[in-house]
């Protein structure tokens, strides 16, 4: 994975919005009146949906986003706006259309099965009035933007004209657009730079029936014709993503678990988006949607994958390289933030690490059965220097830091140049501080901001300083 530290494309979303409401609860009885579930409802929430969806997982990758569409005047337009706001987006461009309702799909969710859905929401083109004033904000604005992504849900805001008239527009821009497709009829979407349709949907576009590798290169490489685009695609749910532009290509999936592939298709088209925007070809940006999508299947609802999510995805997927695992101050602090939403239990210990033994590894992965997440401060060449002489380090603070970052047991390294990690403890937060054992009856520094303190009993005999002496002796 190339480097994705402060990248942030400027990215615009135009689709149907909607709200995705979900009413949780659990089911123990069948009701009296008629043989269904009884649900009794213990929570309710409600998030973005549709091209909402898309927007909400192309924030939680740190884009900044514009969003375009068209609600009604109604109490959930109302409710749609709030949860838009709540994203911080750069420019939000909702034209309101008198009598439409705003789409709204509630799930009730029973002991984390999905029971039922019904939906509130108008489904006919949006008028001619308002595709204007829409393509006349994106014509002002158009120069701005890395990418477009079109979301149609078939709810009439992506009509075919107006459609027609955005690719139109981007491609003298010389803007991508990338469109999760709707429908039989994929030719309001000539000239895209991308389409995402699943297999279902491919199949039903092209008229092929896609059974083998044989059915997929004729299905795939006629909509990479028919529609004119320079990357054709196709999803193939568990067996990965295909794309075509002069070759075939398939990338198998590295989903581990799957509990729901609601909104799948929304990160799809977001990791997409977001990748080619900041530089990766199109093989890479695929491999970055895989992981994504790996990410959101294994939850519950529509959900969403963050930058550090995916990378430790990758990471227990063996497939990330150590240098991803060792982060700044600035983004331990956040990255500790996430990790503390999601439940995740932290370690923190810290230390020069120098010369790696067994020692080391052993006090390493105690510390780490402790909690969830082992982060570990690591003391810059600087600061060795000055704890233990102009000899020390033996190995440089980089070197020191990957061979750290490749354990197992470790999950993220940040190297810090004070006398002491305070700063870094005080950034991170940790549940747990470690240290060892040979702090028995002593102030440990940081313990006033830990939840706890454990302390961890070294191996005798094993030190680096031990291990150098051996060396200049000889043995």
């Amino acid at each position: 994975m190339i480097n994705l530290k402060d990248k942030q494309p400027h990215i615009l979303v135009i689709g149907d919005l909607m709200i995705d409401h979900y009413l949780w609860g659990s089911c123990e009885r069948i009701s009296p009146e008629a043989p269904v579930q009884v649900v009794t409802i213990e929570k309710e929430t409600s998030i973005l949906g549709g091209a909402g969806n898309v927007v909400h997982n192309l924030s939680a990758l740190g884009a900044n986003i514009d969003v375009m569409s068209v609600v009604g005047d109604d109490k959930n337009a109302q409710e749609l706006r709030t949860l838009l706001q709540a994203l911080s987006l750069k420019n939000t461009y909702l034209y309101t259309q008198t009598g439409r309702h705003t789409s709204k799909k509630s799930r009730i969710i029973a002991s984390q099965q999905q029971v039922v859905r019904y939906d509130k929401e108008s489904t006919e083109d949006i008028p001619p009035d308002i595709q204007k004033k829409m393509l006349d904000t994106l014509a002002h604005t158009i120069n701005t933007y890395d990418s477009i992504l079109l979301s149609d849900y078939g709810k009439g805001v992506l009509t075919t004209t107006f459609t027609e008239n955005i690719i139109a527009l981007a491609n003298k821009a010389d803007v991508k657009v990338l469109v999760d497709p709707k429908g039989t009829d994929y030719s309001k979407y000539r000239g895209a730079y991308l389409l995402t349709p699943n297999k279902k949907e491919a199949m039903v576009a092209s008229g092929i029936s896609i059974n083998d590798t044989k059915s997929l290169q004729q299905a795939i490489s006629m909509l990479h014709k028919t529609c004119q685009l320079c990357v054709s695609l196709i999803t193939l749910s568990e067996d990965g993503i295909a794309i075509y532009d002069d070759t075939l290509r398939v990338f198998p999936t590295v989903a581990r678990e799957v509990y729901d592939v609601t909104g799948a298709g929304d990160t799809v088209l977001a990791s997409l988006g977001f990748s080619l925007s900041v530089g990766y070809d199109i093989d890479n940006a695929v491999k970055f949607a895989n992981l994504a999508a790996g990410v959101v299947v294994g939850k519950i609802g529509s959900a969403t994958a963050t930058l550090n999510e995916i990378i430790e995805y990758e990471s227990i997927l063996n497939k990330s390289t150590s240098d991803s695992h060792i982060k700044t101050l600035d983004e331990v602090t956040l990255l500790s933030k996430e990790l503390k939403k999601r439940g995740k239990r932290i370690v923190f210990t810290n230390g020069c690490f120098d010369i790696l033994h067994i020692g080391h590894v052993k006090y390493l992965e105690e510390a780490k059965s402790y909690g969830d997440v082992l982060i570990v401060g690591l003391n810059s060449d600087e600061s060795v220097r000055r704890l233990k002489g102009d000899s020390r380090p033996v190995n440089t603070e980089d070197d020191r830091a990957y061979i750290l970052a490749s354990l197992e047991a470790v999950d993220y390294v940040v190297k810090f140049n004070d006398d002491t990690p305070y700063t870094l403890i005080k950034a991170v937060q940790p549940h747990i501080l470690v240290k060892g054992g040979d702090y028995e009856g002593k102030e440990v520094i940081g313990q006033d901001i830990a939840d706890e303190l454990r302390l961890v009993q070294f191996i005798d005999g094993k030190s680096t300083t031990k291990t150098i002496e051996k060396i200049k002796k000889g043995q």
